[in-house]
């Protein structure tokens, strides 16, 4: 219940601030600049999963993938979310992500267009259980907006990086 009215909360929060972004913050615009729907870039609007991906020499990988449901505009992210925590079970891990990769490619998200990134992970034997990342995407202007959150089951430690959005599942 705590995380629902906290998603609740962040939710009522992002929507107040897309009406006042200010500098560094990017509207969550659609791709056609046209529609009425609001966008698949906002955090309610879309879910976000956290699954195991195939691991590399010394890193263990998780990838989240977004999906957003019909209804909604697509939307431009660029490069790798930001301010990214993690948590099990509602209490923070103390572990935050750095970023990897290129930051300037763009991709377009939305109904029918799902996007994911990677979690990349040292696998040097200590790592912490968490079952939520929480996470502020970025659009080619800036971030976006309010926090979005994915679950799933994964194990973090200090050195853990995000890559950047990228086309797919």
């Amino acid at each position: 219940m705590m995380r629902t009215n906290r998603k609740i909360a962040v939710t009522l929060a992002a929507t107040v601030l897309v009406g006042t972004a200010g500098a560094g913050f990017a509207q969550a615009s659609s791709t056609t600049g046209t529609s009425a729907a609001p966008s698949a870039c906002r955090p309610a609007n879309h879910t976000a999963k956290i699954t195991d991906a195939p691991s590399s020499a010394g890193h263990r990988h998780y990838r989240v993938t977004l999906t957003a449901a019909r209804g909604y505009e697509p939307c431009e992210l660029a490069g790798s979310p930001t301010d990214v925590r993690f948590s099990d079970h509602g209490s923070d891990s103390g572990v935050t992500a750095g970023r990897y990769g290129e930051q300037g490619n763009v991709v377009t998200f939305g109904p029918g267009h799902p996007v994911h990134f990677d979690i990349q992970v040292p696998n040097h034997g200590r790592g912490t259980a968490a079952d939520e990342a929480s996470f502020t995407l970025r659009a080619p202007g800036g971030q976006i907006p309010g926090t979005s959150f994915a679950e799933g089951t994964l194990t973090v430690a200090a050195g853990t990086l995000v890559g950047p959005v990228q086309r797919g599942a």
